[in-house]
């Protein structure tokens, strides 16, 4: 848990300091604005833009059932973020697994990249396919399943 907010916090105490050291030399617009970016930055770089994550054995077993895909992902990651966003509101139909939270979510995305964490890694019907394209997940959740 802790290890998906670090870079998050140390965006915003990065930006808190920067934007402090502006204002104390009289510039509090300047300040504001790269605060803002900063903050901006940390909610990009956090858990919070994903849907809800949950363990890999659930998303295994719910995938079975409905086909959906499962995605395994890590904050900070800029791939998964671009799946994220290009995914926009269907991002919701697909399972989520953060690989920093769950270990066996972590050893499925090894045991399918040959011993890396390379993420995103989305797992449907068996099959894992690294960084795929996010209109190709998109495709499978519109295909019948």
């Amino acid at each position: 848990m802790k290890r998906a907010w670090i870079l998050p916090v140390l965006l915003v105490v990065c930006g808190s300091a920067s934007a402090a050291g502006l204002l104390l030399r009289g510039s509090p617009g300047t300040a504001a604005a790269l605060l803002l970016v900063f903050v901006l930055l940390a909610g990009v770089n956090s858990p919070l833009i994903f849907p809800r994550s949950i363990d890999a054995l659930e998303a295994q077993r719910r995938s079975a059932v409905d086909g959906r895909p499962v995605v395994f992902w890590r904050p900070g990651c800029t791939y998964c973020m671009r799946l994220r966003i290009r995914l926009g509101r269907d991002a919701r139909r697909l399972y989520w697994v953060d690989i920093w939270r769950d270990t066996a979510g972590a050893a499925a995305v090894r045991a399918a990249n040959d011993g890396n964490e390379t993420v995103p890694t989305v797992l449907l019907a068996g099959q894992a396919y690294t960084n795929p394209d996010p209109a190709w997940v998109r495709e499978q959740l519109s295909s019948p399943a």
